[in-house]
């Protein structure tokens, strides 16, 4: 065979790939288009078979800055529903990719339109809205799927919207929901005590990423690596957090697998804190391939580098 027919084939082989991709983004019941991958994942939960499903962001990908590339275009246009976390988590990236993409079913105010953080309590809210203090979310702290009773909020009101989408399918979506709901409840349940046991411990988080997480766990956050959120942090600003804890130390430094460590790193060579790297979402490292494995994941790193700092 020669270097030209190899190269045939294999051109060959991905164009059928990708026309089957499409195929099945097309003729789904519903095709969902997520921005973040815990939405992809929730989407199939509790769509199961019903829907075809995509998600613009990795776990290794920081959600606030993501490029509208037309291979996002093409997806969006052909999606009938829409599934982001809002409260300004996307809004360098998400309209520019709604307006190329003209897709009426996922319009604003459209059945398909559908922000996470809408259906849920938000936390964070900044005192005062001066974009030169950073990347600061006017509409609070857009994390919320940190904290798993978000989870279990958000799967409420989603399936309400994929009844309303696809109606004569809605006691399957339904159906999908309450075991996902029960299944969920019991997870909860060995979450809740995990955190139980870590109730007080003081973190430093990179970035303002962890609100929800705290709120959850009863956790205190005493300082944040980020002098202004979005922005790396200064020497100067490590050098403060180096004085602040070298008396009274933080229980552990915290950050997402897509972020950079080097900062973490430094503080806690410098502190003698732990640092760990949590999944953050779906892909944040090897062990978070589900919504309950993120959750198990988390508290298992959580209470792993807590005891070992104990020892």
């Amino acid at each position: 065979m020669t270097l030209l027919q190899i190269i045939k084939n294999i051109t060959l082989v991905t164009c059928t790939l990708l026309l089957t991709s499409q195929a099945n983004f097309a003729f789904a019941n519903i095709n969902v288009f997520a921005c973040e991958p815990e939405w992809q994942a929730l989407a199939n939960e509790l769509g199961g078979e019903k829907v075809s499903t995509f998600s613009a962001t990795t776990g290794m990908q920081d959600p606030h800055q993501v490029q509208a590339r037309p291979s996002l275009i093409t997806k969006m246009r052909n999606a009938d529903l829409l599934i982001c976390s809002g409260a300004d988590l996307e809004v360098g990236w998400l309209p520019v990719l709604l307006r190329r993409a003209s897709n009426s079913k996922i319009a604003v105010n459209k059945p398909g339109y559908f922000f996470a953080a809408n259906h849920v309590k938000l936390l964070g809210m900044p005192k005062v809205i001066d974009r030169s203090q950073g990347d600061v979310h006017a509409a609070g702290n857009p994390h919320i799927q940190t904290n798993p009773k978000n989870i279990a909020l958000v799967a409420k009101a989603l399936v309400k919207r994929m009844k309303t989408i696809d109606p004569t399918n809605a006691d399957y979506y339904q159906t999908n929901t309450d075991d996902f709901l029960a299944r969920w409840k019991k997870a909860m349940r060995q979450w809740k005590k995990q955190a139980r046991r870590l109730k007080g411990t003081r973190f430093i988080v990179q970035h303002a990423s962890w609100d929800y997480l705290m709120d959850f766990g009863q956790f205190e956050q005493v300082a944040i690596i980020e002098e202004k959120p979005g922005i790396p942090a200064t020497t100067g600003h490590l050098s403060h957090l180096v004085k602040q804890f070298q008396h009274n130390p933080a229980d552990i430094i915290i950050s997402a697998g897509y972020q950079d460590k080097r900062a973490s790193k430094w503080l806690s060579e410098r502190t003698g804190i732990p640092s760990q790297t949590l999944p953050f979402t779906l892909g944040g490292n090897g062990s978070s391939n589900d919504l309950f494995s993120l959750f198990d994941n988390t508290f298992a790193l959580l209470t792993q580098t807590l005891t070992d700092k104990d020892k």
